[in-house]
């Protein structure tokens, strides 16, 4: 998915050219016409500069409004779009559940492709966890639909199924933080990058990660946290290094040794430190 950037403009056209010759001429009396193809020549050259000026302008501001992207803790901001499964509420269709809202820069794109692919091979996962699955990038609707069937035929047995926000006009991209101000579409503006939005049943976001455009994600890795996340979210443990789902989990520090007896009726055990400081208790994964 390469860069695409605008080409630069110049003001050294030919009507300019020719102007800036006569006017090095001897003076003369100007006519109508040379007036008229001066006046049209610095319209151009400013017209030009004034249009470089707004796409910076543009890009600046992008970058300005990303830096107000969503923090853990937040509440997911409500919005109606449309979607390859039509219009959709996005309190109501997540409502109860918990969800993960992802995006991708643009539509018949290889990495896009496989990784869209992939989320249809996860949906069974998804939904065993109770947990609902929207995509969203910049383009329409009916540009959509007619690259899942290049989604399908890439990866076979795994139908599209959950719905992909159509947001041509960048404003939930903004609204979320999705932009990447250094991947820009053929007009000069800015595209989704690689989003991963996790929102619990309360509405709050729970995780962020934000990949480049050249680097496609790893849902193994975005299965994992679901399950930490659910399993944290109702037992008084966290989940070490590499952890996957079966591992041993830690006993949070603000949890005493008595409180812990309680808690986890198979046990814990306290991993001796040089430090003597009774921090790290391992016990077996309560049950999700």
């Amino acid at each position: 998915m390469g860069r695409e950037s605008r080409p630069n403009q110049s003001c050294d056209d030919e009507h300019w050219k020719k102007d800036k010759s006569e006017m090095m001429e001897e003076p003369r009396v100007k006519g109508n016409s040379d007036m008229a193809r001066e006046a049209q020549a610095l319209q151009l050259c400013g017209a030009h500069v004034q249009s470089d000026l707004k796409s910076a302008k543009y890009t600046e501001e992008k970058r300005n409004e990303n830096k107000m992207a969503l923090k853990l803790g937040d509440t997911a901001p409500n919005f109606v779009a449309d979607t390859t499964h039509g219009e959709i509420d996005f309190h109501k269709y997540i409502d109860g559940s918990w969800a993960i809202l992802f995006s991708h820069p643009n539509d018949f794109t290889p990495v896009c492709t496989t990784e869209l692919g992939a989320v249809s091979k996860f949906l069974p996962e998804f939904e065993k966890r109770g947990v609902k699955v929207l995509a969203l990038s910049c383009n329409d609707v009916e540009s959509h639909k007619g690259w899942i069937k290049d989604i399908e035929s890439y990866t076979p047995g795994a139908p599209v199924t959950y719905p992909i926000i159509s947001d041509p006009k960048r404003e939930l991209a903004v609204k979320f933080g999705m932009l990447d101000p250094d991947e820009i579409d053929s007009a000069g503006i800015p595209l989704t990058a690689r989003a991963v939005y996790i929102f619990g049943p309360d509405k709050k976001l729970k995780l962020s990660i934000l990949y480049p455009a050249t680097t496609g994600r790893n849902f193994n890795e975005v299965l994992r946290v679901i399950d930490s996340l659910q399993l944290t979210a109702t037992h008084s443990v966290a989940t070490p290094v590499n952890w996957n789902r079966g591992d041993k989990c830690m006993v949070v520090p603000s949890l005493s040794n008595e409180a812990a007896k309680e808690k986890f009726p198979k046990g814990f055990e306290t991993v001796e430190v040089p430090s003597g400081k009774q921090y790290i208790r391992l016990t077996p994964q309560p049950d999700l």
